[in-house]
């Protein structure tokens, strides 16, 4: 088991990671994904697993519910204790970000997802989520 400093979301039925630095947007993100139909799995550190060979996120302990919005304070919203992951993101600063990548992977133990460096504050990022999640399947 590993804690993250990160985010974690369900959305359309997938386990998506949240990874950057303080400030970078992940809860941002994560809200607007919950706003998009998402569920959350866990705000500011998530656990991460590998069984049975996939990935899965966990809310960290006594944190479950619980998403801060900047400039408001913790909010308590509905949440599922744990997703298997299929999709992780880091988000960077726009010009940090190789506009045609190769191909990354997240790992934990012998599992692997995809792996993107994103954009999180971009109008387009739900819509960039989607296409990526479309790749997916």
């Amino acid at each position: 088991m590993t804690l993250h400093h990160a985010s974690c979301v369900e959305y359309k039925g997938k386990g998506i990671l949240i990874l950057g630095e303080s400030g970078a947007g992940k809860s941002d993100l994560a809200i607007r994904l919950l706003d998009a139909g998402g569920t959350l799995v866990s705000d500011d550190y998530v656990e991460i697993i590998n069984e049975n060979n996939l990935i899965i996120a966990k809310t960290a302990p006594n944190i479950g519910g619980m998403i801060e919005v900047r400039g408001v304070g913790l909010m308590n919203v509905d949440f599922l204790e744990e997703m298997k992951l299929d999709l992780a993101l880091e988000l960077l600063a726009p010009n940090l970000i190789d506009r045609l990548p190769e191909d990354l992977y997240f790992e934990e133990g012998n599992a692997k997802i995809p792996f993107y460096k994103f954009d999180g504050f971009c109008s387009s990022a739900i819509a960039k989520i989607n296409l990526i999640m479309d790749k997916l399947e």
